[in-house]
């Protein structure tokens, strides 16, 4: 052994863990304590809201859509965003108010693309970038009517949309803590430099375990359930990164600052954004039930 070596080592890892002079102490933050009091109150306000379903499940999502358009709206128009926002608004209103009274029709979808050509040409008034202001209503709405969709009409919805919300948290839970635990090369550095292999990894290995326990509780095997939750994770993975894309393109790290320990709206639900969308193209259009036949 090499004493002096040892003696180094050693130095390095107190002076990493902030206990030599001039190295950077280890601070406490209130993020420990907002994240995951937050986190835990808005998963508790969502899950009461899946159960109660019609129409109070699609007040709490449109509402939730709403805000989140406004920050969207606000990143892409910057200060012209009122107009843009309130036509969005009111696109979410009007489409969620045909889908609860015409759940088969697709009379929703055309008020959203009405919406979504409204906001065209106002952005080509303003002359701001059309595409982004319609993007915007298109794929906020859009999500908002799949998630809704899939509560209403899906096979035993309300456990099918729990447990796509259950693997949407568990996979951003297990990045972040994977992700800082074990680090390592980055997933996509210049979209989003704190995200890394290890994370996306452990995301997607704690969706799928929480989903195999979720489902075994409902008659469907570990297996299935396990698959269900890595595909949902995935998504979410997609649907975060796409976020990510976005607020590059505007040069902003969060959308908002509206809950603590977490950004904006838009950042909080930027995975279920996609990961709804996909479970309803799955479910709804292809047919495909990914829960297998779980009993309620």
């Amino acid at each position: 052994m090499n004493p002096n070596a040892d003696t180094a080592k050693v130095g390095r890892v107190l002076q990493g863990a902030g206990f030599v002079a001039g190295a950077k102490p280890l601070r406490f933050s209130m993020d420990w304590v907002a994240r995951p009091l937050f986190g835990i109150l808005l998963a508790a306000i969502a899950t009461a809201a899946v159960l109660a379903g019609g129409i109070w499940f699609a007040v709490f999502v449109g509402a939730g859509a709403i805000i989140a358009a406004y920050e969207w709206h606000r990143m892409v128009a910057n200060a012209l965003f009122i107009r843009p926002t309130f036509i969005t608004a009111f696109t979410i209103i009007g489409a969620l108010y045909v889908l609860l009274a015409e759940p088969h029709s697709m009379l929703a979808w055309a008020v959203l693309a009405l919406g979504a050509v409204a906001n065209a040409l106002i952005a080509l008034a303003q002359e701001r970038p059309p595409l982004w202001q319609a993007g915007g209503t298109l794929y906020i709405g859009a999500a908002v009517l799949a998630i809704v969709s899939l509560r209403m009409l899906a096979p035993h919805g309300a456990l099918l949309v729990l447990g796509m919300l259950l693997a949407v948290w568990a996979t951003d839970t297990g990045a972040l803590i994977i992700g800082n635990l074990v680090g390592g090369p980055k997933l996509w550095a210049a979209l989003s430099p704190n995200k890394t292999w290890a994370g996306f990894f452990g995301g997607v290995a704690i969706a799928a375990i929480v989903t195999a326990i979720y489902a075994t509780a409902f008659g469907v095997s570990a297996m299935q359930g396990g698959l269900f939750g890595a595909g949902v994770s995935v998504i979410a993975h997609a649907g975060d990164m796409l976020e990510s894309w976005a607020k590059r393109q505007f040069r902003i790290k969060d959308s908002g600052g509206l809950i603590p320990g977490h950004g904006g709206v838009l950042d909080r639900i930027d995975s279920t954004l996609l990961a709804s969308i996909a479970l309803a193209v799955l479910v709804l259009v292809i047919g495909i039930d990914p829960l297998f036949g779980a009993r309620p």
